[in-house]
């Protein structure tokens, strides 16, 4: 990955510095979708949004507010079924949203309530952090911070002395993370603690950058 983040035309000394904050998730997102089929367009519209209205209704039920719930994708589409020969089975209507929660306790029965509703589709769940602004700053400081101690110690080897900083170049911290998650042998979802529990242990907040330095002859 270094050729990828390597400074053209090399004035002095260019070290990559990457770091890493974990921090216990205290939030979740719910990808869930419902899909219907109807001989009609509109019966399949009709059917989807009465699903979507129980699901709403059950996740009032748990107290979460419709501004937890995003809609992101509403589609109608022909369905039929490629067996022995082509069969047309009407329309199918799907709706897809977003469902965030700040009380992981109510993962489970969240989920096991919303598809006992009708969500036929659940396309995954994403656990993060509500302060990752926060963390990524304290990563980015930290990553600096590793770059300059790589940055020191090439240069008492090759016996000459850091001068100012003159280039910093952030890297793209879905790469470093994917690289230090290599390095860790750990994941951005964390350990979990061996209870059962469904929630990571840990989310990890990376950064990387690069930091050149111009040199002063020893």
């Amino acid at each position: 990955m270094f050729d990828r983040y390597s400074i053209d035309a090399p004035w002095g000394a260019s070290v990559f510095g990457a770091a890493s904050v974990d921090a216990a998730p205290d939030l979740a997102r719910l990808r869930v979708a419902i899909a219907e089929t109807r001989p009609k367009p509109g019966e399949a519209f009709e059917a989807t949004r009465g699903g979507v209205n129980r699901i709403r209704d059950v996740l009032r039920g748990h107290g979460i507010p419709d501004t937890a719930v995003s809609t992101s994708r509403l589609d109608l589409k022909s369905s039929w079924d490629y067996g022995s020969e082509r069969r047309f089975l009407g329309y199918e209507c799907t709706a897809s949203f977003v469902i965030e929660l700040r009380e992981l306790d109510l993962l489970e029965p969240v989920l096991v309530d919303v598809v006992e509703a009708g969500a036929n589709q659940v396309d995954g769940v994403e656990f993060d952090v509500s302060a990752k602004k926060e963390l990524r700053a304290q990563a980015r400081a930290a990553a600096v911070a590793a770059a300059r101690e790589k940055a020191e110690l090439y240069a008492e080897a090759a016996q000459v002395r850091l001068g100012p900083v003159v280039h910093i170049k952030d890297v793209d911290s879905e790469q470093v993370q994917n690289s230090y998650r290599s390095h860790r042998g750990g994941g951005a979802g964390g350990d979990g603690d061996g209870d059962g529990d469904l929630t990571p242990g840990r989310i990890s907040v990376t950064a990387g950058v690069v930091v050149g330095f111009s040199l002063i002859g020893g």
